[in-house]
């Protein structure tokens, strides 16, 4: 006779990857525990994508309203804790921090930190559990890497950014990646004067070299951010009057003050939960698994953003979770198929990546094809004025997609199209022959395709 454990399986963390495991697995009539350390539902909820596309839609709609010819001269003013607490208000009403669903299907909520006491118990404050199996989906925390200071001078974290509710005169921010450039924009549109300090050559690194050229251009020419490439941030410093940051550019070391200093330093695997005890092998880059996403210990899984994957996402860490559990109570053998997930950033305007983009192309050695159509060359772009933005479209000798870099308004919803054609093996010449409205700006597809046909 076996073993009898608490539960069948345990999932740590409640975010993407967890919630889509513990959901699935339950609906088996599995006997599931959810033990989660801060918000259920996870950050994307929480923290990140919910409310950072709230407070982005605020900024950027104010912004808009102050650059239109009908409202020059116009005074507006905005009540910045009435838009915050209605960003709040939205996190709950999308489901931020609420056990019921999980509770709702018959899966037991266990609030606290876990830690592996061995491959079968972990402990959540003075509370054992045991279980035949286990779904680590623990995500990520700040980067804070070498800098110092960080523990006694107060700032703020892409976690709370944006729900301050009363802004600085001036802010840092340290990091001009993704999240960086979004709160370094929310801030500027509301009329703080904004410095960004990245370590890499360029903003958006990530991004091909004229996705970062491009923001930094619309950044500084329009919004008046000081954009500062090259910069090592190596310490936080704080007397009565302000906070001093201090870095390090072209071997020399120097300082800026300021009312505000924003870590947007990116991210790590939360991996501070008792691994080793549990012979679950891991590098300070992530929790190591096989393709079935199974790790050195057999009845321990592990998906979503503590893998410390590059290119994780919310939908990605969705779409692990939900693959992993599928297979364990299918006893499936499917691997995963990341062709056709979005990367976005949501500035304005907006930044969307799918499939792969020059830079993994040319560092992969692969010859392709490419084809760009400005924004301000379409009717869509002249009809808004749209002076920054573009659709560049690669795809092999074939014509076979692989992919697009789209920085326009919307630019996530226009790379949809270009994912299913990644995703499905379609060419240029089929997107070319799709209809496309000819005042909106996916319109810059279509024209896209037809260039990439005539190379």
């Amino acid at each position: 006779m076996g073993k009898k454990y608490d539960f069948e399986y345990i999932v740590i963390g409640s975010g993407p990857a967890g919630s889509a495991a513990a959901l699935i697995l339950a609906k088996t009539k599995k006997k599931v525990a959810l033990i989660e350390g801060r918000f259920f539902g996870g950050s994307n909820l929480n923290t990140r994508d919910v409310p950072y596309s709230i407070a982005l839609d605020f900024s950027h709609t104010y912004s808009k309203i102050l650059t239109l010819p009908e409202f020059k001269n116009q005074d507006f003013s905005f009540g910045l804790p009435t838009a915050v607490s209605h960003q709040l208000k939205t996190v709950i009403n999308t489901g931020g921090n609420n056990q019921k669903p999980f509770e709702d299907a018959h899966i037991t909520c266990i609030k606290g930190y876990a830690n592996f006491l061995d491959q079968n118990t972990v402990a959540v404050g003075e509370k054992k559990y045991t279980a035949s199996s286990f779904i680590i989906a623990t995500g990520s925390r700040l980067k804070t890497l070498e800098i110092a200071g960080t523990k006694t001078v107060s700032h703020l974290t892409p976690d709370n950014a944006l729900k301050v509710r009363r802004l600085p005169k001036v802010a840092v921010v340290v990091g001009g990646g993704s999240t960086g450039c979004e709160i370094a924009e929310y801030y500027a549109e509301l009329g703080v004067k904004v410095i960004i300090l990245e370590t890499a050559s360029r903003l958006l690194p990530r991004e091909d070299k004229e996705v970062g050229d491009l923001m930094t251009n619309y950044f500084t020419n329009e919004l008046g951010i000081m954009v500062c490439p090259n910069c090592k941030v190596v310490a936080l410093e704080q007397d009565a009057s302000s906070k001093r940051v201090i870095f390090q550019n072209a071997r020399s070391e120097k300082m800026v003050r300021t009312d505000c200093v924003i870590l947007a330093t990116g991210s790590t695997p939360a991996l501070d939960l008792g691994l080793e005890n549990a012979n679950v092998k891991y590098k300070n880059s992530g929790i190591i698994v096989d393709k079935y996403f199974q790790t050195s210990a057999k009845n321990i899984y592990a998906v979503g953003d503590c893998l410390g994957d590059e290119s994780s996402s919310t939908e990605r860490a969705d779409y692990e979770g939900t693959l992993v559990a599928s297979n364990i109570v299918n006893h499936g053998k499917t691997l995963a198929n990341y062709n056709g997930f979005i990367r976005s950033t949501e500035t304005a305007p907006e930044i969307a990546t799918v499939g792969l983009n020059e830079d993994d192309l040319m560092k992969r050695d692969r010859k392709y094809l490419k084809s760009t159509i400005e924004l301000n060359e379409i009717i869509a772009g002249k009809i808004f004025n749209a002076n920054y933005g573009f659709v560049k479209l690669l795809a092999n000798k074939n014509l076979q997609i692989l992919g697009a870099t789209i920085v326009s308004p919307n630019a996530k919803y226009i790379a949809e199209e270009i994912a299913v054609a990644i995703r499905h093996n379609l060419t240029a010449l089929e997107l070319a022959s799709t209809p496309h409205p000819i005042n909106s700006y996916n319109y810059a597809v279509k024209l896209a395709a037809k260039a990439l046909i005539k190379k």
